[in-house]
């Protein structure tokens, strides 16, 4: 990513990411409102599904970026921190990409060569709302075991300097 050297060059990323997703999800919503409006619903029973859309997805963004932003600013606080969050992160995220990757690539595999038994059937029933589901709870669970980690050893870093003797003797100041 060479070609964002600020902050604010990232907004316009976003937005191109945010429509690609954002669209796609739209087009599914306003085929399902294009249907519920040709089965006789009422007007303003169709447009409660993209309200409803629109509220959940900006609840949802607000709530990631808050976790967001409390974990990043942690993690930030202590340089040996960052560089152990970031190395556990990015190992989790491609653990979790290389799962879905294969599990997706053994999908359509077995399913192209009409394939059965083992990894076939593991990938043709595998739930990816349940993996996403598993894969946001283990990084919740990694972010609580780090936090209670960096805790237990500063409480035992406190413990340790008030119970460790006294190597010289007190400085006086000078006179």
């Amino acid at each position: 990513m060479q070609t964002v050297r600020h902050p604010w060059q990232m907004y316009p990323l976003g937005l191109l990411f945010g429509l690609g997703f954002d669209t796609a999800t739209e087009v599914g919503l306003l085929a399902v409102a294009a249907t519920s409006a040709v089965a006789g619903l009422p007007w303003y029973a169709v447009l409660a599904l993209p309200l409803l859309f629109a509220a959940g997805m900006s609840l949802l963004d607000t709530a990631d970026g808050l976790v967001m932003r409390f974990a990043y600013g942690w993690a930030l606080r202590d340089p040996a921190r960052r560089v152990r969050y970031n190395a556990v992160v990015t190992g989790l995220s491609v653990a979790v990409a290389l799962v879905i990757g294969t599990s997706e690539l053994a999908g359509l595999v077995g399913g192209r060569l009409d394939l059965s038994g083992g990894v076939w059937s593991w990938a043709a029933s595998l739930d990816l709302n349940a993996v996403g589901f598993g894969v946001a709870a283990l990084l919740v669970a990694v972010w609580v075991a780090a936090v209670a980690g960096r805790r237990l050893t500063r409480h035992r870093g406190v413990r340790q300097r008030r119970t460790a003797p006294a190597t010289s003797a007190p400085r006086t100041p000078p006179g």
